[in-house]
């Protein structure tokens, strides 16, 4: 990290966060400098491609820029998750008839129109008469006649072309399989090693996925449950409880809903998870067309506004920048899209659709306050000392009117809080009083642009000062043309 107190990159100016996927395209130092500088706070490493030497070495160089820049920034770990996937055909592919029957069984032989081995011994004990089978993400449609131990007979409702380990999907049974393959427990160490601040799991369907991989984890990083199945929906809030964080992950969730589903649901899972007070990032197409072209569609920049007014903390690029023509200039265009919606004077009125009610604590009421106070009178920012971070989640849930300044002698926090709403956080020393405290929120505040002569600060911190869970103190101080001067000389 960069020397405390020395920030090199201003404010965003921007409450929501943007991760961004690295890949061929954008591992280089030099393009994540140019994606920081576009406007990304936090990187994701998608372990389903490349191998952990890359892996580390994307990692070292996103530290690299970290410490360069000066800002700190979050270096999240996705897992592949149990991919379930077909066996191999006769000429490496086949095709399905529209209404056509074909025959999923457990013969290794190689596959043709009629049938091909499904290598996943535990589908055969799950699936019923009438449930779907859903290949290559949607493409090809099976519905389910009959199931024993050792085949599956189908109908095609949708046929097609099938090739060789296509992916399969099973919307309408909870499959008896771990949310973590034996390569994940290796990625996920891998990551643990390499001090990821975040680890994203995949193909969640039950509470007990999130609990394993937590204790697998070992108190290292923060745990982010990827919702893409509906099981994992119908125990929603089980698993946000068990989690430090959400990711409304609609790849495989549109292929297994219908698509219509989709939208109402990540509306209900942002919100949920918002009243958590836990992040929660919203991935998957959303400037999908910027893979190969430098503008978006407008849909695409709708969607993308869309989940701002929801209030999600952090909207994801994936292929637009792992491996994308246009990474740089696709961050910039999020970045924009963000910054207007933000810039709407209806925004703060639709981010405040969704009813957050503060816990029966004095730290929630304190960050309610904070709110409330930046609500009623002018307030340039909100200095939060904390440090596990859990008083700017608290703040944050509340999504306040002014941006969130966020003190930590914890480079731990610091990161983490990178996919955090409308948290600006930077590691310095801590403090050990309260004069201090306010001297030290008021020299921070200046020196990152949170206000000017005469502006209002809101400080909230908790005393005594370095005891987790403490938040009790909420201060308003102006600031003043003596400080302003002490700080410019």
């Amino acid at each position: 990290m960069a020397k405390p107190d020395s920030p090199k990159l201003v404010p965003r100016g921007r409450k929501v966060k943007i991760l961004a996927t690295l890949g061929p395209a954008s591992r280089s130092p030099e393009m994540i400098a140019k994606l920081m500088r576009a406007g990304a706070d936090a990187f994701r490493v998608n372990m389903s491609h490349g191998d952990h030497e890359t892996h580390a070495a994307t990692i070292t160089a996103i530290r690299a820029v970290e410490k360069d820049l000066g800002r700190s920034v979050a270096v999240l770990c996705d897992l592949q998750g149990p991919k379930l996937r077909v066996g191999q055909f006769k000429d490496g592919k086949a095709m399905i008839r529209h209404g056509s029957h074909f025959t999923l069984d457990r013969d290794p032989t190689p596959g043709d129109e009629t049938r091909v081995c499904l290598p996943h011994p535990e589908l055969f004990g799950v699936l019923t008469k009438g449930q779907r089978l859903l290949i290559d993400d949607g493409k090809l449609r099976l519905r389910v006649i009959r199931a024993d131990a050792d085949a599956i007979l189908c109908t095609a409702e949708v046929g097609g072309v099938i090739s060789d380990r296509k992916g399969v999907n099973v919307p309408d049974a909870v499959v008896p399989v771990a949310a973590m393959t034996e390569k994940d427990r290796r990625d996920l160490a891998f990551a643990v090693a390499q001090g990821a601040d975040w680890i994203a799991l995949s193909f969640v369907q039950r509470p007990e996925d999130v609990a394993e991989a937590r204790k697998l984890m070992g108190g290292h990083g923060a745990l982010m449950a990827k919702i893409e199945k509906p099981a994992a929906v119908d125990r929603l809030d089980e698993i946000i409880e068990l989690s430090d964080g959400i990711m409304v992950a609609r790849g495989d969730l549109g292929v297994e809903l219908n698509p219509e589903e989709v939208p109402p649901l990540q509306k209900r899972i942002v919100a949920a998870t918002r009243r958590s007070g836990k992040p929660v990032v919203v991935a998957t197409q959303m400037l999908e067309s910027m893979i190969e072209s430098p503008a978006p569609t407008r849909a695409e920049v709708s969607d993308v506004a869309n989940a701002v007014y929801d209030g999600a903390d952090a909207v994801m690029l994936s292929a637009e920048t792992a491996s994308g023509a246009w990474p740089e200039e696709a961050v910039t265009i999020m970045h924009r899209i963000a910054a207007q919606v933000e810039a709407d004077p209806g925004y703060a009125e639709r981010v405040h659709f969704t009813e957050v009610l503060p816990d029966a604590t004095t730290a929630d009421a304190l960050a309610q306050a904070c709110g409330a106070i930046a609500a009623t009178v002018e307030v340039a920012g909100i200095i939060v000392f904390t440090g596990s971070g859990s008083t700017a989640r608290r703040v944050a849930r509340e999504r306040p009117g002014a941006p969130m300044l966020v003190l930590t002698p914890s480079q731990k926090t610091a990161r983490r809080l990178a996919l955090l709403w409308g948290a600006h956080a930077i590691q310095t020393r801590d403090i050990g009083s309260f004069e201090e405290m306010i001297a030290k929120g008021k020299r921070m505040a200046l020196r990152n642009g949170f206000g000017t002569a005469g502006s209002r600060l809101i400080a909230l911190a908790g005393v005594p000062f370095g005891v987790p869970g403490s938040t009790n103190l909420l201060h308003v101080v102006r600031l003043t043309g003596d400080e302003l001067s002490r700080h410019t000389t």
